[in-house]
């Protein structure tokens, strides 16, 4: 086991009715005005905002809104973001939403203390040094962004989506209540239980061999995933299913899967956002959609890993033919995802990748072909080509 240093101050709130306890727990951050930042019209008419703000006015807090945060959220909302803050005065934000709300007002945060242009921490032009303390409503069971240092933001300047990672986010606290996501729809729901696989695999794949109880952490949060998303897809108002999934979704990307590892592959992840770059896709589903392509393509680099992950997750027989073992794992979690109406391949996402387009993703992914990704097997401009055209 590697050494490792596992820093997660979020304080969670979890369970039924727990937005009635906003108001409290932003007055304990001894701030003045908040930013309520939040995404859709859903959080308007379910009368979720509405007892929000009521839970920060017994607390004497003032506040003020922003809505229209999108899937694969847009720099442009950061910056407009940052500039009712300034005028407002504003020092709390308050994410009331999914991942890419709460990734929205990290960006929001980063551009209040520090000043310039925010796209400048995305692009790695410059390090955050300071953040605006962050709050969250958690109402989406999927990116983990809630007790992550992670954020990703898509610039519409060249459609290019890119993430910062940084300690300065993290939220301070996250109310998590699982009844809020009765209501997605089933591909959201799907989608988010993909993307909580995705950010325990893309940490369970790596090169470290010494991790026994960080792996059995990763292998039963996995099993628990997918037997409890199979429930959700037959009944969504399944509360235990509901909170199983919203927590393994904190703890899926808050640091403790990675412990005493060498940090993952990511690979997948990092595909992924050029493929959400160019097309707009939900993250869960493009993620599914590179997997299996991906796994295959890298397997032989670790088929060790690759079969007991086919052993422990799926009680695939590991005989002295770990290759087949490790195929039939990538299938059985391909099988899962058809389950759960989940894309195995891009034209799945109804899009056919011209060469011309895999050309691009790979030149873009690559850092204009200055960097490789992945530690299961490192990959080249070439390889990410050959991925996407395997993806196809």
């Amino acid at each position: 086991m590697l050494n490792f240093e596992y820093y997660t101050p979020t304080r969670v709130v979890f369970g039924k009715n727990t937005e009635d306890q906003v108001g409290r727990l932003v007055k304990e951050q001894n701030c003045k005005k908040v930013l309520v930042h939040y995404g859709s019209q859903s959080a308007v008419k379910s009368g979720l905002l509405d007892r929000i703000y009521a839970s920060l006015k017994e607390a004497s807090i003032e506040y003020v809104s922003l809505g229209g945060v999108v899937p694969n959220p847009r720099i442009s909302k950061a910056r407009e973001g940052i500039e009712l803050c300034r005028k407002e005065g504003v020092d709390f934000i308050l994410a009331v939403g999914g991942g890419s709300v709460i990734d929205s007002a990290k960006a929001i945060g980063y551009g209040v203390a520090c000043g310039g242009d925010v796209w400048d921490f995305y692009s790695k032009k410059r390090i955050p040094t300071g953040c605006l303390p962050i709050g969250c409503v958690l109402t989406i069971a999927a990116a983990g962004s809630e007790m992550s240092n992670s954020s990703v933001l898509t610039n519409e300047e060249g459609w290019l989506k890119r993430g910062c990672n940084n300690d300065l986010c993290r939220c301070r606290f996250a109310v998590i209540i699982p009844e809020l996501t009765y209501t997605l729809p089933k591909y959201q729901t799907a989608s988010g239980c993909v993307d909580i696989l995705m950010h325990t695999m893309e940490r369970y794949f790596n090169n470290n061999q010494s991790m026994d109880l960080t792996d059995h952490l990763c292998e039963a949060l996995m099993r628990t995933v997918m037997m409890n998303g199979r429930i959700l897809m037959q009944s969504p108002e399944n509360y235990d299913a509901r909170a199983e999934i919203m927590w393994a979704g904190s703890l899926s990307h808050n640091g403790l899967m990675g412990c005493g590892t060498d940090g993952g592959d990511w690979s997948c992840h990092q595909l992924e956002h050029e493929l959400g770059g160019m097309f707009d896709v939900a993250h869960g589903a493009g993620l599914a959609a590179v997997w299996g392509s991906w796994a295959r393509y890298v397997m032989d680099a670790n088929v060790e890993r690759f079969a007991q992950f086919a052993c422990n997750v799926f009680e695939i027989p590991c005989g002295s033919d770990l290759k087949e073992a490790a195929l039939k794992g990538i299938e059985a979690m391909e099988q899962f995802y058809r389950y759960m109406e989940m894309p195995t391949s891009v034209s799945d996402l109804g899009i056919t990748l011209t060469d011309e387009q895999i050309e691009t993703l790979s030149y873009k992914c690559s850092f204009e072909n200055t960097r490789t990704i992945g530690v299961v097997k490192k990959l080249n401009m070439e390889d990410m080509a050959n991925i996407y055209r395997m993806a196809r």
